[in-house]
């Protein structure tokens, strides 16, 4: 059992949460502020997610892929748009149940130039044993992202966060 589930037992009091929509240069700035999410792809005809390191790229997300891995597996089709992808990360804190959650979903081409992949071995710092050999590049064509606010006022602005560059208002403290 895990600490979690051990402490469900012990309720604390938690004002409820709101969500409150990101705008995509929001969302996308605060992905860019972490370096682990997990990729949502196809195998074996079913939906699989893993655990990836990313780095933004002018707007792409770029996942970095090591040999032995399921995701070593993934060929985007070389006369198509590229592979469907969805990529997800976020940052929540359980005890108080505020934080943002991101998810992008577009097109995924394998990186193939080899200047450029040198550059994102430099760039991404994995979590597990061996060499990043391969990077897969996400043209997000999706963005959505929400933050848990505990003030029902940061939700009113929900229309203003689909209109690109404009952010909800969320209080500094959620």
């Amino acid at each position: 059992m895990n600490d979690y589930a051990r402490d469900a037992g012990v309720r604390r009091e938690v004002a409820p949460r709101y969500l409150a929509p990101l705008s995509r240069t929001e969302a996308l700035r605060l992905l860019g502020g972490v370096p682990l999410g997990r990729i949502v792809f196809t195998h074996q005809a079913l939906p699989a997610v893993r655990p990836a390191n990313h780095c933004l790229d002018g707007g792409d997300v770029v996942v970095g892929i090591h040999d032995g891995t399921t995701l070593a597996s993934l060929t985007p089709p070389a006369d198509g748009p590229g592979l469907v992808v969805a990529y997800e990360a976020d940052v929540i804190d359980m005890a108080t149940r505020r934080g943002w959650s991101v998810a992008v979903t577009g097109y995924a081409h394998l990186v193939t130039d080899p200047d450029l992949l040198d550059h994102y071995r430099s760039t991404l710092r994995p979590w597990v044993a061996g060499a990043l050999d391969h990077a897969l590049r996400i043209q997000p064509d999706v963005v959505t992202g929400f933050r848990l606010a505990s003030d029902p006022s940061a939700v009113t602005g929900s229309a203003a966060a689909d209109a690109p560059g404009e952010a909800v208002a969320v209080p500094p403290s959620a």
